[in-house]
């Protein structure tokens, strides 16, 4: 519809010259009196041209040529909005496109041969993913599937770093661990990696190695082990809630690449760096922070700003024309010294979009939950898993903006009635399921024939609904906003539910109830498609 909307406006441009270049806005009334789509052009025009925007949006309509079969109703309300109203024939009709569509309605092809490059997780392999990677891991994979769903082919990245400090002390602690179990008192450091699974790597080389590693380097087998059985971990808990990577960027590939020696060049060679007390600093004071940083400490190891400015170049070299970040609210303060850099060397930034997403807090029964056995102070997201199911998983942490904190509520999650969003979806697409294969036996069939038949308030409330599903998919995969599909499929979900207690299909007249079952299917499609986008199941029995 509001293509055809846009169509129209652009006509009545040739006859009124000042809704050239002007941006349109269609939304959908709050309150369904005031039409199906609503304009508000008089409004914006009005202080531009120094015009009464009820007689603006007079003149405005009066150059639509409005196909009546399509637009039964166009009026003025308010300060000058223009509202459209759609002939239940037209509304009707998504229920044909609908079923023709199938598990593709709703994917559109407007930024086909586009290809976008998804970079979330990227934690470290020093210990297993927690409910702060779990939330950032879902919300990147959802962002991702969005953006397949709107044309982009996507390259889901993963960015980790297996040297440096934090991997030195992780093969020190599993180095300490064994030296423990081999009978050696140790003083173990309070800012080493704490969590039983150090105590079970440790166990695995003694029982693989006895004690012939007493003298082995922390930086050999033991960190070669931990890194190995960690990351093994990772990629299993990432598996277990769905998500797959097409690429692991290592940061040592940066060093071994000499892409950290060429940044360093091309930063003095633009007289944009210099050397103060032995470091190296980067002049961001004249890119628009606040002030000069350090890239290379005095010691001569980088800052996270020099590899994370390399890494970047990397994707730009790869011609990415959609480059995604989604990091934890850790990095708010300091992702833009990487753009700034960027945008130094002269980077096209704008294809750059850095989604920060905040905290998550279990709670259960008003109490903030600790789960963990790994004596560590953190909740697994395997943990997480374990309790409250991976489809429930990924839902919850979808159906927040991911730029709010979040109260993971344990006990909502594990309850098996229409309390649980999750549950409340799956079960009406089960019971349309249901319904189908009932009415099958019954002679029934879904008929687009007699359409015209569903006339009630709740089955056009339905139909309308069901209009507004592309335009959902393609607003959240713009806006980055994963948490608009599942406010739609509850509200529409909803609905459906009225429908069904009000609208009869078997016992119906026929060509009434195969309408009917048409609408139904229409919905389960619909359904099943928005789950599908969000990485949850649609059981077809439960």
């Amino acid at each position: 519809m509001k293509r055809y909307l846009h169509s129209l406006f652009e006509k009545a441009s040739s006859r009124l010259e000042y809704l050239k270049d002007l941006t349109l806005h269609f939304e959908i009334p709050p309150n369904a009196d005031f039409g199906d789509l609503s304009c508000n052009a008089a409004l914006l025009l009005s202080k531009k041209l120094k015009r009464n925007p009820r007689a603006l949006a007079e003149e405005i309509l009066s150059n639509l040529e409005i196909d009546k079969s399509i637009i039964f109703k166009a009026e003025i309300a308010g300060p000058g909005f223009i509202n459209f109203f759609y002939t239940p024939a037209y509304a009707n009709g998504i229920i044909k496109k609908i079923l023709l569509g199938g598990d593709s309605f709703g994917r559109t092809n407007k930024f086909e041969g586009k290809r976008a490059n998804v970079e979330f997780v990227s934690a470290n392999p020093t210990g297993p993913l927690t409910v702060g990677h779990g939330r950032n891991a879902v919300c990147g994979d959802t962002i991702a599937n969005l953006l397949e769903w709107v044309g982009y082919k996507v390259d889901r990245e993963y960015y980790f770093n297996n040297a440096g400090r934090q991997m030195r002390v992780l093969g020190d602690s599993v180095r300490l661990r064994y030296l423990e179990l081999l009978g050696d008192e140790i003083q173990f450091p309070d800012d080493y990696y704490q969590g039983e699974y150090i105590k079970e790597i440790a166990e695995d080389l003694k029982r693989e190695y006895g004690d012939s590693l007493r003298d082995e380097p922390a930086e050999g087998k033991f960190k070669n082990k931990a890194e190995q059985e960690i990351f093994a971990d990772i990629e299993k808990t990432l598996s277990s809630i769905g998500i797959k990577f097409a690429l692991f960027y290592n940061e040592n590939t940066l060093y071994q690449d000499k892409k950290i020696e060429n940044l360093l060049t091309r930063l003095k060679e633009k007289n944009l760096s210099y050397e103060k007390d032995g470091a190296v600093w980067l002049k961001f004071s004249e890119l628009g922070n606040e002030q000069d940083k350090v890239i290379v400490k005095s010691t001569g190891e980088p800052t996270y700003r020099l590899p994370d400015i390399a890494y970047h170049i990397t994707k730009f070299e790869r011609n990415y024309d959609l480059i995604i970040d989604l990091f934890g609210s850790d990095h708010n303060a300091t992702y833009p010294d990487v753009v700034a850099g960027l945008q130094a060397l002269g980077y096209d930034t704008t294809k750059m979009k850095v989604l920060i997403h905040q905290f998550v807090t279990i709670v259960e029964n008003g109490e903030i939950v600790k789960m963990s056995t790994r004596k560590a102070n953190y909740i697994t997201l395997d943990e997480l898993v374990n309790e409250a199911k991976a489809d429930v998983v990924r839902y919850f942490f979808n159906m927040r903006n991911i730029s709010s904190h979040m109260n993971f509520d344990l006990a909502l999650a594990k309850k098996q009635s229409d309390e649980n969003p999750v549950f409340y979806l799956q079960y009406a697409h089960a019971r349309i399921c249901s319904i189908l294969k009932m009415v099958s036996e019954q002679k029934l069939i879904a008929s687009t024939d007699n359409l015209h038949l569903l006339n009630t308030e709740v089955e056009l409330q339905l139909v309308k609904k069901l209009h507004q599903f592309s335009e959902e998919i393609l607003k959240s995969a713009l806006q980055y906003e994963i948490h608009h599909i599942c406010v739609y499929l509850e509200e529409l979900a909803s609905i459906f539910h009225k429908f069904y207690t009000f609208c009869r299909i078997l016992g119906a007249e026929k060509d009434l109830a195969e309408a009917r079952l048409a609408l139904a299917g229409a919905v389960k499609i619909v359904i099943k498609n928005g789950l599908n986008v969000l990485g949850v199941n649609a059981p077809e029995t439960m």
